[in-house]
């Protein structure tokens, strides 16, 4: 294993508490194992021990990322997200396959809603040529996780968003039942309208979403009755 990923481990499990780690587990639906360490002394102690290892290049960031994903606990899991993202700015398409591996190993909401956005859109921004192999891959895989990652990596986008990208990304999986997947298109969409609520609104009385996508989409800007104009 990387040097660097068994000195953290040595930094972090002194700092074991079961009765934390019980309940954050039961949290997350008992989907991991858990240290026991809150965010606030997760980001205490890493900070405290890059400062004496310093951050890692990018170069060897993917070799670190695969040990500490490796290993049980979920905080080393989001620790290594956190070193991801102290390197955003130097990061480019050569991650998005990392980022696929991340996505689709020991995937859940916690890791893939801080991916999308944070990493893989800002990874977007950098190399937006790259948008269409691997939005394209992502929906024709079958993994919800890549999925909801086409739909959420622009959630933070505002005006830049691509709308005719959404809403047909929304549109190919309006049917599905899967509930992470219907959670994110009303995600997504009530963030949108923060930017532009009529065309939200627009496009929910257009088209066929779940109750649970229409519902998260339309919850703080309402729909305007055909007949009066009024909000609803």
């Amino acid at each position: 294993m990387d040097a660097f990923v068994v000195a953290l481990q040595a930094h972090f499990e002194p700092h074991r508490n079961p009765e934390k780690a019980a309940a954050l587990s039961r949290y997350m639906k008992n989907q991991f194992p858990f240290l026991g360490i809150q965010t606030p002394e997760r980001k205490a102690l890493l900070k405290h021990f890059l400062l004496a290892y310093g951050v890692p290049s990018p170069q060897q960031l993917p070799a670190i990322v695969r040990g500490l994903w490796q290993l049980h606990e979920r905080e080393y899991t989001i620790v290594a997200l956190d070193l991801l993202e102290k390197n955003i700015k130097h990061m480019n398409a050569s991650f998005l396959p990392l980022m696929e591996e991340i996505i689709t190993t020991k995937s859940w909401w916690d890791t893939v809603d801080y991916i999308a956005p944070r990493l893989v859109g800002t990874i977007f921004t950098i190399s937006p040529e790259h948008i269409d192999e691997y939005v394209t891959k992502w929906m024709q895989s079958g993994n919800i996780w890549l999925q909801r990652t086409a739909l959420l990596f622009q959630l933070k986008y505002k005006q830049k968003t691509d709308i005719q990208l959404l809403f047909s990304l929304i549109q190919e999986l309006s049917h599905s039942k899967e509930f992470f997947i219907q959670k994110a298109i009303g995600w997504v969409l009530r963030e949108y309208a923060k930017t532009d609520a009529d065309a939200v609104r627009q496009f929910v009385q257009n088209h066929h979403l779940a109750p649970l996508s229409k519902r998260e989409a339309l919850k703080h800007i309402g729909i305007k009755n055909k007949a009066s104009g009024q909000i609803v």
